[in-house]
């Protein structure tokens, strides 16, 4: 095994065989005698183990902040996930809670103007051949905080007459449910329900003291769904056509609320009527005057 040493007069490094350890010779650079020394006895300089560049340190410090970045990535897309769902329940029971507060308006609107006309205001007026002209909703504005939208209308004209379109695309809050895909625009999803022994025949109103059922027993106003109906058409669900079912179809009363659609009772209060209803629950629950028993709903 070579020994490596360096001369102690000139600096010259040198390696000979290690047969010749403790042996003298002449430096081959200055020619002064130097002494061959044995292995153990050489102390040269340590050889430095190697090291990590910085450029590699930077590179791992770089890959872990990669994994911690995706790593967080993952475990937030993971807890989004798993509160998504939550998140959605929680805005459709504000949405919920919305769409009550606006039946109860409507409700009490209803009584308010009882109050005044002695009666419901009826499903419609007509002209004197007839014809339709103004909804229920109209002649409820000024009960709902919109009296000066009615003022503006000419109730002796239908209500998409010149005279009144400038109106019908007035958005009125209060008669729409913001689960509704056409929250906030002049579509309507609130709608009462047209027939023989309902609180609404036509354009016959109708008083409290003809609910023989119990005001807290029938319906005064429904939700519906997938209709396109401006709030000022004197247009609502027709009992002849109803299937007595919920969400079923444009028929029949439904909504965008998950299990059923709320209704406004003759009294006031506001109820969530879930979709698997008996027929002849809801239906019963509709007629004023039938005299039927009407158990939980």
């Amino acid at each position: 095994m070579p020994i490596s040493f360096n001369c102690p007069h000139c600096g010259t490094s040198t390696q000979v065989a290690d047969q010749y350890a403790g042996q003298s010779g002449p430096c081959k650079s200055c020619g002064n005698t130097i002494q061959i020394p044995h292995p153990t006895a050489y102390q040269g300089k340590p050889v430095a183990a190697p090291t990590q560049s910085s450029s590699s340190t930077g590179t791992v410090i770089i890959v872990v902040a990669l994994v911690a970045i995706i790593g967080t990535v993952t475990i937030g897309g993971v807890l989004v996930a798993l509160l998504l769902p939550a998140v959605q329940a929680a805005r459709e029971a504000a949405r919920r809670m919305q769409c009550q507060n606006n039946l109860k308006q409507v409700a009490l609107a209803m009584h308010n103007y009882h109050d005044v006309y002695k009666t419901f205001p009826p499903a419609y007026t007509v002209d004197a051949d007839g014809n339709k002209l103004h909804s229920w909703r109209t002649l409820l504005l000024p009960f709902v905080e919109q009296s000066q939208l009615y003022d503006q209308i000419d109730l002796d004209k239908p209500w998409d007459a010149p005279e009144n379109q400038h109106l019908v695309d007035v958005a009125i809050p209060t008669y729409g449910c913001v689960s509704s895909p056409n929250a906030m625009m002049n579509s309507t999803n609130y709608m009462v329900i047209v027939g023989p022994g309902t609180i609404f025949e036509g354009d016959q109103p109708i008083a409290l003291r003809d609910i023989t059922d119990g005001t807290s027993n029938t319906i005064l106003v429904v939700e519906v769904k997938d209709q396109q109906v401006p709030w000022m058409e004197p247009t609502d669900l027709s009992l002849a056509q109803m299937q007595m079912a919920i969400n079923s179809g444009s028929t029949d009363p439904g909504s965008n609320h998950p299990g059923g659609m709320q209704a406004a009772m003759g009294d006031g209060a506001v109820h969530f009527i879930s979709e698997s209803i008996d027929p002849n629950l809801l239906r019963n629950l509709i007629i004023r005057n039938d005299g039927q028993a009407v158990g939980d709903f």
